[in-house]
């Protein structure tokens, strides 16, 4: 294995894959050092921006001795196909959610990655935020009684015309061959995964509404709920026709939280803090964001079970999701 590790980028296809290459510069253990997509325009721009070199051929590149890694951001309907043949060549795979378009993918994925013995993450990073480790903190102590509704909401105006210009999303993201999906699929990862953490991961029932502003194939604002069988209740909310403030809300029977990024903070109230009058609280540090910890995954060969569970369930939850909108209709998730 190289020091740094010698790694390349698979695909601008996703807005966030210059924030991954990005990244690999950046990052004192990484070193990036060429650039695949299936298309040569976007690929080679990608690699120039970057000072690297561009390949259009996938096979001779994983095929390199000196490579050791890849950054697989690429159309959401390739994930599989490009991620199995890395994983079989050795090559060490961070990618962007969802880690595959069915469950079943997904854990073909990850089996091919641990038969290769290969250390796989996927960019959940809302996970290692300061703010989410406080509000788990607080959800795992019990001090908010038994939890009965959590919201999570994450929008964006990425879809919406300025005048003569188009929205600042790319058409691709409303590609539903590409992208498997709309606002739920890309932005609404967030908020799903979120939910699991602070409610779990084992809802009983899933509702969801979708909805075409601006009359693409695929939908620009979502809303899922799921119900669990103790009877808590998690909305999970997700566009691209608005620019809010990211939220998120856990309530149970003797507190709440409440957090914003539009300046609110995080705030508590209710008998589990001493007063029904919302009191600030501290928010620490973020920890270790999910590119630095997959470094560190390769560099001590130690598998990421957590991550990898995590993105499991983020894959059944948006699946099922997207059956309940299509089919109009309450699921049991256990179907799905």
């Amino acid at each position: 294995m190289s020091t740094p590790l010698k790694v390349a980028v698979l695909g601008f296809w996703h807005v966030h894959a210059a924030d991954y290459a990005r990244a690999a510069q950046d990052h004192p253990d990484t070193d990036l050092i060429a650039v695949w997509d299936d298309d040569q325009t976007r690929g080679r721009a990608g690699a120039e921006a970057f000072g690297t070199s561009y390949t259009n051929d996938l096979e001779s590149l994983l095929a390199r001795d000196d490579l050791d890694a890849v950054i697989v951001t690429t159309s959401t309907n390739v994930h599989r196909d490009v991620m199995v043949r890395a994983a079989t060549m050795g090559k060490h795979i961070f990618t962007e959610k969802v880690l595959a378009p069915t469950v079943e993918e997904a854990e073909e994925i990850i089996a091919v990655a641990d038969a290769s013995r290969v250390r796989l993450v996927v960019s959940l990073p809302r996970l290692y935020t300061g703010y989410t480790r406080a509000i788990s903190e607080i959800v795992d102590s019990g001090k908010l009684g038994r939890l009965t509704y959590g919201r999570v909401r994450l929008s964006h105006d990425g879809a919406l015309a300025r005048g003569d210009e188009p929205g600042w999303l790319p058409e691709r993201f409303f590609d539903p061959t590409a992208a498997v999906g709309g606002a739920l699929t890309d932005l609404g990862c967030h908020p799903v995964y979120l939910i699991q953490r602070f409610l779990g991961s084992n809802p009983d029932t899933v509702s969801a509404t979708y909805r075409f502003v601006t009359n693409q194939p695929v939908e620009d604002h979502a809303v899922v709920t799921v119900g669990y069988p103790d009877q808590k209740i998690g909305v999970i909310e997700a566009g691209f026709v608005s620019a809010d403030p990211f939220t998120v809300e856990i309530r149970g029977t003797k507190g709440s939280i409440r957090y914003g990024d539009d300046g609110s903070g995080l705030v508590v109230t209710g008998q589990a803090f001493g007063s029904d009058e919302p009191q600030s609280i501290p928010i620490p540090d973020d920890g270790e964001d999910a590119f630095g910890q997959w470094v560190g995954h390769v560099r001590q060969g130690i598998r990421a079970d957590d991550n990898l569970a995590a993105a499991v369930e983020l894959t059944r939850l948006v699946v099922a999701a997207n059956r309940a909108a299509a089919d109009g209709r309450t699921i049991s998730y256990g179907a799905a």
